[in-house]
């Protein structure tokens, strides 16, 4: 096998759920296959390098092997490795994250029974 569709790739590599999520992503310009925007019929290939944004992250990683079925998850992480600039990355941008404030989101309408508690306590009312 010399080349694998990146869009079965990426969902044998379970970057993916479904291969149609996958092909989705190329579509919409979040797979970079060598420095290039990558279309989901685009042969991937031993050594090439794939820049894969997802929910996740932005993932940078080395193809080093070529599946077209998913199998388990040991296997599908043997297929690539990650570069270690992409995990440091990663790993920036979780802790950014979990230190950035939380913000509650208002909700529409009037307050509750239990937010209506809430704001007397505030206020000293309670």
């Amino acid at each position: 096998m010399t080349g694998v569709r990146i869009d079965k790739w990426l969902w044998a590599a379970r970057f993916f759920k479904t291969r149609s999520i996958a092909a989705r992503a190329c579509e919409l310009g979040r797979i970079d296959a060598n420095g290039q925007p990558a279309k989901p019929a685009r042969d991937v290939h031993l050594g090439d390098t794939l820049k894969v944004k997802t929910e996740g992250g932005v993932f940078q990683v080395e193809v080093l092997g070529l599946s077209e079925i998913r199998g388990p998850a040991p296997v599908a992480q043997a297929l690539y490795r990650e570069t270690e600039e992409s995990r440091e990355a990663r790993r920036r941008a979780a802790e950014e994250r979990r230190a950035a404030p939380n913000f509650e989101v208002l909700r529409e309408g009037k307050p509750s029974k239990r937010d209506r508690r809430q704001i007397s306590r505030l206020r000293g009312r309670f």
